[in-house]
């Protein structure tokens, strides 16, 4: 197989969202009158959604901050382990001085499939959520071994 000589284009680190498109973008992903939403009440699926009215959602993204949306994929067999975890996790980074919003999903279609969707304050706030007790006990110690795929980006608010 032949390489190509072509330099990639870098990769770049931060996407800029308006916060109207945030705005948007959240009031779908958090409305529980969604179909994957009502189909997973129907299945009886347990689900990691925190509903949020849109007031709350315009006060979190009001004065900016740094967004961050990972995707994991469970091993076979981990997902519910996943669960597990981030259930014990969650409450504890929602609680953290410079989190403005903190949400975790797990597909309907695909339960080894799970969603974050993050907001700092600022990198700072993103940098100390990374060396709190919590990330290091559930998260870099317990969760990540059980990944098949962990994907993550960075967007600054405008």
């Amino acid at each position: 197989m032949e390489r190509s000589t072509h330099p990639r284009p870098a990769p770049r680190p931060r996407e800029a969202f308006s916060r109207r498109s945030v705005i948007a973008v959240l009031a779908i992903y958090l409305s529980p009158w969604t179909a994957a939403s009502s189909q997973a009440q129907e299945q009886g699926a347990k689900t990691m959604n925190h509903y949020a009215t849109q007031k709350s959602i315009s006060d979190a993204v009001d004065g900016g901050g740094l967004l961050v949306v990972a995707q994991w994929e469970a091993k076979p067999g981990e997902a519910d382990r996943i669960a597990g975890i981030l259930d014990r996790f969650l409450p504890e980074a929602q609680r953290e001085d410079g989190v403005k919003l903190f949400l975790i999903s797990r597909a309907t279609d695909n339960p080894a499939q799970f969603l974050f969707y993050e907001l700092f304050r600022d990198e700072a706030a993103f940098k100390a959520h990374q060396e709190s007790a919590h990330f290091k006990t559930y998260i870099a110690g317990e969760a990540l071994p059980l990944l098949a795929k962990r994907e993550r980006a960075q967007y600054a608010m405008l």
